[in-house]
């Protein structure tokens, strides 16, 4: 069995914000492409443009209809990804100590060279979060872009995960939890972000937002239109007169 960190000196990790969402997938595409190109053996796919395409992505949207009792119906977009839980049952059960977790910043990685693709991590995982490469036949997940927040050859702009550096919603965040004066302390103190199933114990250290309730509109009266052109007035009446000299 592999061992968790007694203590981690960093937590980094995600905010999501549900309430701006709009599931537009700039951030699962944009992920699929940096970790392709980056840490690890690339995400392969497998029938990509025929009948019954397969491949592994680390960061999914799934779409609600949500029906409060008080508030119209809306929809809500989920993104869902690695939570980079502190107490990870996903490297516990690791036979091999390919899947581990990091003392220095908490973030859970897998260590490709020792996967053997058994998917026990896959099934202790309550989130669904890890998928097997069908061309590596390994695990693959989330990695909080480690290869590009450390990375000083980029930017120091660019330095954050590759789906928050392209959400046009401005809907993810990433920092350190372990700081209460950081941005996503701030936001999960102040936005009431909570903890997706924490009835299962894994103390995520990704947190959601949630979304506001919508109000109901209000009952409106007709507007009358502030000018109505008089017969012959205007653009139909310009139209009136031209198709009549073509007549």
């Amino acid at each position: 069995m592999t061992l968790l960190p007694a203590q981690t000196t960093k937590k980094l990790g995600l905010v999501i914000d549900l309430d701006v969402c709009v599931g537009c997938h700039a951030c699962v595409v944009n992920c699929k492409e940096w970790n392709t190109g980056g840490y690890g053996a690339p995400l392969g796919d497998v029938d990509a443009y025929g009948d019954n395409p397969s491949g592994a992505w680390l960061n999914r949207i799934h779409t609600f209809e949500v029906t409060p009792d008080d508030a119209p119906a809306q929809i809500v977009h989920f993104p869902k990804s690695c939570l980079h839980c502190e107490d990870a049952p996903c490297v516990t059960v690791c036979p091999t100590g390919a899947s581990y977790k990091r003392s220095e910043d908490g973030i859970v990685l897998v260590d490709e060279s020792m996967c053997i693709g058994c998917s026990l991590c896959a099934w202790a995982c309550p989130y669904g979060a890890r998928e097997m490469d069908p061309v590596e036949n390994v695990m693959k997940k989330c990695t909080l872009c480690v290869d590009r927040i450390y990375n000083d050859n980029i930017p120091e702009i660019d330095r954050t995960p590759a789906c928050v550096r392209t959400c046009p919603a401005n809907a993810r965040h990433f920092g350190d939890f372990a700081d209460p004066n950081s941005n996503v302390s701030t936001m999960t103190r102040e936005r009431g972000g909570y903890d997706l199933m924490p009835e299962m114990g894994t103390k995520p250290v990704n947190q959601y937002l949630p979304p506001r309730k919508k109000s109901r509109p209000e009952e409106t009266t007709e507007i009358a239109p502030a000018f109505v052109p008089k017969a012959g007035e205007g653009l139909l009446g310009w139209l009136d007169r031209a198709l009549e000299k073509l007549g």
